[in-house]
């Protein structure tokens, strides 16, 4: 949905947090396409306690967002990967690679502290640039 007042394209609001907080978890802006805030939370509510399925959730989210904003997985140009244990990097970077290792983006994985919930073990990010895999 377009914003009336900049003309930017986001996403639906996903719940009350994101109104309260002011912030949207994928935004279009021109050509480029920009998703953050993705963890593996599966639509139910649950978080499986593997690292592999909340990347591969992550990567569902910011595919459905992408394409919401006109977008597809060929346009997605930079990747952040964020793990709170660096033994789960493989699993997240074989999700990756899954997800759209097709389009060689570029991408960063790195160890944080923590993330908000302690059961989530990964967030990702990721940028889009329409059209940009012909």
């Amino acid at each position: 949905m377009a914003d009336p007042n900049d003309g930017r394209q986001r996403i639906p609001p996903l719940g009350p947090f994101e109104e309260q907080a002011g912030f949207t978890r994928a935004i279009r802006v021109g050509d480029r396409i920009i998703v953050s805030g993705n963890v593996g939370v599966e639509e139910d509510g649950t978080v499986s306690p593997d690292a592999g399925r909340q990347a591969d959730r992550c990567f569902e989210q910011i595919l459905d967002y992408i394409g919401q904003l006109g977008g597809h997985s060929g346009d997605v140009v930079r990747v952040r990967m964020f793990v709170t244990d660096i033994a789960y990097a493989d699993a997240v970077t074989a999700a990756f690679t899954r997800a759209v290792g097709h389009a060689r983006p570029t991408g960063t994985l790195v160890a944080i502290a923590a993330l908000y919930s302690p059961e989530w073990k990964c967030e990702i990010e990721a940028e889009a640039v329409i059209g940009s895999l012909q």
